[in-house]
């Protein structure tokens, strides 16, 4: 297979492992892809699939899973710990091999008004497939997230300017289907590395301090007279937020790594390290939410190898160990790192 593409849906449902399953069944059997990953999250109450294949499959993948998902899941009655607006918060596809950006831009603008047109919801697009400069940024779309939504589709008081307010396609009301699906996002974009920092803390103060501290936006300055400053991050191509993850007894900085080349992984877990240890607090591991580049496990292993260590085995071996990927949960190289995932799934 020469013409590789990636897409990575997240689903707003991470504790009813049924209907999870039944949403993921609705994308496998596709011939020319695979599903190569099931993380669902039950403090995040959300699950991060990965597809992957070639560009036809791996379309009509996405589209069969997104239409389980709006049939399986009720917005209105869902909470997580993680920002959303829908059934399918985001849905962005990835180029891996021989498929252009350009090819994946168009798979999400025709996946997005396939689904708006098909299952009478409304959609969004961000990233390389945004219409609208204002819309590339997914946190900008997803500003006041379900529980504001009825307001933009209805005209009421919303924090939305007319270019990232409405959906760029599917109707325009706030009806029984958007109430219960809420709004989809599509998206096309280079490889984006989901990435948690574990803090031995309960309340996520720390943590919460940290992601101001360390996201590209960095944190925001209010003075009483109602001035407004914001201070940059520390760290480039980097949204982050401190957040509690009750069913482990601590907290995370959870970010999104949105170009590893700009930010590699140790760097932000060295960050995240050195701001809580000015706190008192330790950060034992870390975790991977989907799968990773091997190129970006490589340069962590770089750093954590012991002198003379420079072969592939050991240096991802090196990174499991200094990013402490395996706190949480096993790291299974072979079903976590791209490539190896491929190879397995589509017997290469």
């Amino acid at each position: 297979m020469d013409r590789i593409v990636e897409c990575v849906p997240n689903i707003s449902e991470g504790r009813d492992e049924e209907k999870i399953q039944r949403i993921v069944h609705a994308a496998s059997n596709i011939v020319g892809c695979a599903v190569l990953g099931v993380e669902p999250d039950s403090d995040y109450n959300r699950t991060v699939i990965t597809i992957a294949g070639s560009p036809g499959p791996v379309s009509e993948a996405a589209f069969a899973l997104v239409c389980a998902a709006i049939e399986e899941i009720d917005m209105r009655e869902h909470s997580g710990e993680h920002p959303r607006l829908g059934a399918v918060d985001v849905c962005p596809f990835i180029p891996l091999q021989g498929v252009s950006m350009e090819e994946c831009v168009q798979m999400a603008r025709d996946l997005a008004e396939k689904v708006a047109t098909e299952c009478s919801v409304p959609t969004y697009l961000y990233g390389h497939a945004a219409l609208h400069e204002e819309k590339t940024l997914l946190s900008t779309i997803r500003k006041g997230e379900y529980e504001g939504l009825e307001a933009r589709l209805s005209g009421g008081e919303t924090m939305h300017n007319e270019a990232t307010r409405f959906p760029d396609f599917g109707l325009i009301i706030w009806n029984e289907q958007s109430a219960k699906a809420g709004g989809l996002t599509f998206g096309a974009r280079g490889i984006l590395v989901a990435y948690n920092v574990n803090f031995e803390e309960k309340d996520a103060v720390v943590a919460k301090k940290a992601g101001s501290l360390l996201r590209s936006t960095g944190r925001l300055v209010k003075q009483d007279d109602g001035r407004r400053m914001r201070l940059p991050g520390m760290l480039p191509m980097v949204q982050g937020m401190g957040v509690v993850l009750e069913s482990h007894g601590i907290s995370q900085v959870s970010m999104n790594l949105r170009d590893v080349t700009v930010c590699p992984m140790h760097v932000a877990f060295e960050a995240c390290k050195s701001v809580a240890a000015d706190h008192g607090i330790e950060t034992p591991g870390s975790e991977l939410v989907g799968l990773v580049p091997l190129s970006a496990i490589l340069e962590a292993g770089r750093w954590y190898a012991d002198q003379g260590e420079t072969d592939e085995i050991s240096l991802v071996q090196a990174a499991i160990r200094g990013l402490g990927l395996n706190q949480l949960g096993t790291f299974e190289p072979h079903q976590r790192i791209i490539e190896y995932a491929l190879q397995g799934a589509l017997g290469q």
